[in-house]
């Protein structure tokens, strides 16, 4: 790295630590390096930790290298979401990073909720999301991704993405994908790729029944259609979307999460208020 992208580029490292204090799960560990923090926890009145996760910068880009840790220890209740779309922006050439580790306790609850991630055409970037259940640890995540900018009429025309996304339970692999796009690249715009879609997203639940899952399908049967799904694999369920819209992706979603948080941890959907803003 030449001296110029040292100094013009972020290095940033949050980790966070839960614990269970007086029936309340608590910020019992924070330290950051960098422009990547959070603000004081949220309770709105369901029990659960809300924490929004901040990027003040407002934007990643070449050169920057972002890295999350966070443990849920044991019966935490833990919701991690961020209160506004990730945007990668165009790079001249240097790599943006961007690394999420959640580890989850026996016991404990971890819904990783975040906005979309916003690739700008010309971005050069890579993800990593790694998740590791305990035996009795529960799990509802997303994380939806959308090529450009449809809303200004910027299509992801260049710039590459290598996504990563893997999904453990202790030595277990559960889920393990690997994406690799390029701008213009023909999967794209085929009808055995991304049908010339911008927005691609998966949604996770885990310690789900076949039972559950019949009743979760019977909800949002309407919704289904050639480019949303629902599948059921060893009592993980995963949901896809792709379409034209994040919005789109985040209606679905949250059609979603509502009936499988009373299923997966005892509790009803209470939104983060972030997300009315």
């Amino acid at each position: 790295m030449n001296s110029v992208l040292a100094h013009s580029s972020w290095q940033a490292r949050l980790e966070l630590e839960f614990a269970q204090q007086q029936q309340r799960t608590v910020i019992s560990r924070r330290q950051h390096h960098g422009p990547l923090v959070i603000q004081k926890p949220f309770y709105p009145g369901d029990g659960v930790c809300h924490v929004y996760l901040l990027h003040p910068p407002g934007g990643i880009v070449g050169g920057d290298q972002l890295e999350l840790q966070a443990h849920a220890q044991c019966d935490t209740r833990v919701l991690l979401t961020t209160p506004a779309a990730t945007k990668f922006y165009r790079s001249s050439g240097a790599t943006a990073g961007l690394q999420q580790h959640l580890h989850v306790a026996a016991g404990a609850c971890l819904e990783w909720l975040p906005q979309e991630t916003i690739l700008y055409s010309g971005s050069n970037v890579q993800l990593q999301t790694h998740i590791t259940l305990a035996p009795t640890a529960r799990f509802i995540g997303w994380e939806i991704l959308c090529l450009g900018r449809p809303a200004s009429d910027e299509t992801y025309s260049s710039g590459a993405c290598q996504q990563q996304f893997e999904l453990w339970r202790e030595h277990e692999p559960l889920v393990i994908e690997r994406t690799r796009l390029r701008g213009n690249d023909v999967s794209l715009n085929t009808n055995w790729g991304y049908h010339g879609l911008p927005v691609s997203a998966t949604l996770l639940a885990s310690a789900v029944s076949q039972q559950q899952f019949n009743e979760l399908r019977e909800h949002v049967a309407a919704c289904l259609n050639e480019h949303c799904s629902l599948t059921w694999i060893n009592g993980q369920v995963i949901a896809r979307f792709l379409g034209g819209q994040a919005r789109e992706a985040m209606a679905y979603f949250l059609n979603l999460w509502q009936i499988l948080r009373p299923m997966v941890i005892g509790i009803e959907a209470c939104p983060p208020r972030i997300w009315a803003t």
